[in-house]
């Protein structure tokens, strides 16, 4: 039987108080802690196949090493994700093996190809800052004490990330010719798929036991403004045409276009003249991505040496 009723744990936890262990827990605060832990476990993994496709791209030898150490970093946070879940009784034998590809909870993102060095640094430095958005709200604010500590270590590493990606895409701009206009591409397709990663608008979501529970502090809303007001200000920082502006009024980045909309995923193109429902994007987003069983295998196959 749970020490304490969900309404008392919700009082409890917006007062500062930290859960240790499970037996702090209610049903329901274990649920949505098994869910928060599971997605973030999932993109972490789901990132390291992406980023690999490209790291052999790399235009030099200490571009590979820096690619492949990001991805030694996403498969350590996944498991860290994951051995906090195995703590909370579920298996990583489970979760890494015997789900379908489908089941696996990473954003739409990373079911998509990457296909060149500017794509992985885009990657870096769009998707790591929604990572970086994410969990460092909840390293901020996270009710768990397990979660808030192995955060510090994950922090850390998003941030070389983050910083990797930005400084190259930097470099990529300046360059001009046809790196800048390889940049320009990425980002074609890359920042309308960072502004989805936040999830549903808060008016459409079903479930806010992770809020409640304080297991994050901000909303969907709010964590895909916060990554808008950091990525805006970039692109327009390197002339990279975007959907969206910096309003120096309001002093936020605003959308120039209404979301969510259609996405040929053959050309990997965005078509901001065909609105969708949110209904539709997140038939999309189950329906997963072309590289989805594709990244799970591969993950897969190193089960065969072990």
């Amino acid at each position: 039987m749970a020490r304490y009723s969900d309404d008392e744990l919700k009082r409890l936890v917006h007062q500062g108080f930290i859960v240790e262990s499970e037996d702090e827990m209610t049903p329901a605060y274990k649920k949505a802690l098994i869910t928060q832990l599971t997605v973030q476990g999932d993109t972490e993994l789901m990132s390291a196949p992406a980023y690999f496709r490209v790291a052999r791209d790399a235009p030099s030898t200490n571009t590979m090493v820096s690619a492949t150490a990001i991805i030694q970093d996403e498969l350590g946070h996944a498991n860290i994700a994951y051995r906090l879940l195995e703590d909370l009784g579920v298996s990583r034998e489970y979760l890494l093996y015997e789900r379908e590809p489908h089941q696996f909870k990473n954003p739409y993102g990373f079911d998509q190809p990457l296909e060149n060095w500017a794509e992985l640094v885009v990657a870096n430095g769009f998707f790591d800052r929604a990572g970086i958005t994410l969990l460092g709200d909840i390293h901020r604010n996270t009710s768990y004490g397990p979660l808030k500590r192995a955060l510090v270590k994950v922090d850390l590493e998003e941030n070389f990330h983050l910083r990797h990606g930005e400084v190259w895409m930097r470099r990529l701009a300046q360059a001009g010719g046809e790196c800048r206009e390889m940049l320009q591409r990425a980002v074609d397709w890359m920042f309308p798929t960072g502004v989805e990663w936040f999830g549903m608008p808060d008016t459409l979501k079903r479930h806010s036991d992770q809020l409640e529970f304080k297991l994050k502090g901000m909303s969907n809303d709010q964590l895909r403004q916060a990554w808008l007001n950091a990525v805006v200000p970039l692109c327009e920082e390197l002339g990279l045409e975007i959907p969206a502006h910096w309003d120096p009024v309001q002093k936020r980045a605003i959308l120039d276009y209404e979301y969510p909309c259609e996405f040929d995923e053959r050309e990997k193109r965005w078509l901001f003249d065909e609105p969708i429902t949110w209904e539709r994007a997140f038939e999309r987003w189950r329906r997963r991505g072309p590289m989805n069983e594709i990244y799970v295998e591969s993950i897969r196959k190193s089960r065969a040496w072990l």
